[in-house]
């Protein structure tokens, strides 16, 4: 019950849910999903905090970037079933289309560039 109500309370925020659709393009760094959404560090730092709680994903630290994932096929099946779920209900909508389109550019910008602009390293 209680890795259900982490799953639910996740997934009840609208920015949470943009930040799982974006991590299925591939792992991103903090200072890359700050520059996708605009939101200040302390805001996204908050969502992933509760989207790691919930084991909807995973972190990495490399150097001075800290680097989230989607939890793995060897997550609990509510976990897995709740990715899949969000992933085949919103990922065509237009939103996660400009989302995406978005985030390709922020892909391939230097991420030393992109925490110079947002001055957090």
């Amino acid at each position: 019950m209680r890795e259900f109500m982490a799953i639910t309370k996740a997934l009840s925020d609208q920015n949470r849910v943009r930040i799982l659709l974006a991590l299925k393009h591939g792992e991103l760094c903090v200072c890359q999903i700050t520059e996708l959404f605009g939101f200040a560090p302390s805001t996204v730092s908050k969502h992933l905090s509760i989207l790691h709680h919930a084991h909807l994903i995973l972190s990495r630290k490399s150097e001075r970037w800290v680097y989230y994932r989607l939890a793995e096929k060897t997550a609990p099946i509510a976990v897995r079933e709740a990715l899949d779920w969000v992933h085949k209900s919103l990922a065509k909508t237009d939103e996660n289309k400009a989302d995406a389109k978005k985030l390709k550019t922020i892909m391939q910008t230097d991420l030393a560039v992109i925490c110079r602009r947002q001055k957090c390293c």
